[in-house]
């Protein structure tokens, strides 16, 4: 079983530096690792570049976004005969178990799975609230039991902090979309790939997610909120994520969340602004076949 790593990193070249260090010092190492530079000012790439570990760079001539970056990534895990491929922004930084507590889980599985995700820290030990996986409500009990069995969750949607995915259902269901930029990427990724697959929430394998501050997404996001409403759209508009329920379901909780989200604003204005610009931006709009956008990514950049 051949396992590379995808991190997808942007002017955070301190903790690029941690994120591959501790994908070195895993127990059960990746059989290679791929860094997406999404054409970093601060010299993360050249970070990469020096590391022990020689990941292979991938340096993207201008900034695509997290979804951008992992699109490429996955499809270079792929091209190079990946298995499974392990995605994580540079700010995670795995235990050194984490990887293979995902894998022994998914040994250990009566079945097959196609998606596990690791559960996420934040600098104190803390369950990062911007990471929370979603567990599948209609799973079936002999969904659930085999899962307890593992000690693991079955689960809808997953966190591209540390979430390890098999080639073929990459292959089945597609890249990440990739027009995304950032935010609800995973989102729509993981339930796509899990709305006929098996996912697995594995709490044994910790990461630690080195964000600036604990908290949501939805705490004051500002001009950010652009991309959580037209990429939400654009999911529940044209995605195949969801049958009918849970379509319902997740629009519903999607509207309460952006309810929270106004009423506990310092700075509504901006958020009304920007809201009613994504709103407007995923009717009009449809994003491009993430293979066209990682093809024109590609033909600019020399892999080192």
């Amino acid at each position: 079983m051949k396992v590379i790593a995808v991190v997808v990193s942007y002017n955070r070249a301190g903790l690029l530096q941690d994120c591959l260090s501790a994908i070195a010092a895993q127990q059960r190492a990746a059989d290679t690792v791929i860094v997406v530079d999404n054409a970093s000012t601060d010299g993360a790439a050249d970070v990469a570049r020096r590391h022990p570990s020689a990941p292979t760079v991938v340096a993207l001539a201008r900034n695509i976004g997290g979804a951008g970056g992992f699109a490429v990534g996955l499809d270079q895990a792929l091209a190079a005969g990946a298995d499974y491929a392990w995605l994580m922004d540079d700010d995670t930084i795995p235990t050194p178990t984490a990887l293979g507590q995902l894998l022994d889980t998914a040994a250990a599985y009566r079945g097959t799975v196609d998606l596990l995700g690791s559960r996420a820290v934040w600098t104190d030990g803390t369950d990062h609230p911007m990471n929370t996986p979603r567990p599948k409500w209609r799973a079936s009990r002999a969904e659930l039991a085999a899962a307890e069995a593992v000690g693991a969750m079955a689960i809808r949607t997953s966190s591209f902090v540390s979430m390890l995915v098999s080639a073929d259902a990459v292959r089945r269901v597609g890249l990440p979309c990739a027009d995304m930029f950032i935010w609800n990427d995973d989102f729509e990724f993981s339930a796509r790939v899990l709305r006929c697959g098996r996912g697995l929430y594995v709490a044994s394998s910790i990461v630690e997610h080195r964000t600036a501050r604990l908290a949501s997404t939805d705490t004051d996001p500002g001009e950010r909120f652009y991309y959580e409403v037209r990429n939400k759209v654009w999911t529940f508009r044209l995605s195949k994520a969801f049958g009918w329920l849970d379509w319902l379901t997740y629009t519903g909780s999607t509207a309460r969340r952006w309810v929270r989200t106004l009423r506990r604003s310092s700075d509504r204005p901006t958020l009304w602004r920007v809201g009613r610009r994504g709103w407007h931006d995923g009717f009009a709009t449809r994003p491009r076949p993430a293979e066209d956008v990682v093809k024109q990514a590609l033909a600019a950049v020399a892999h080192e």
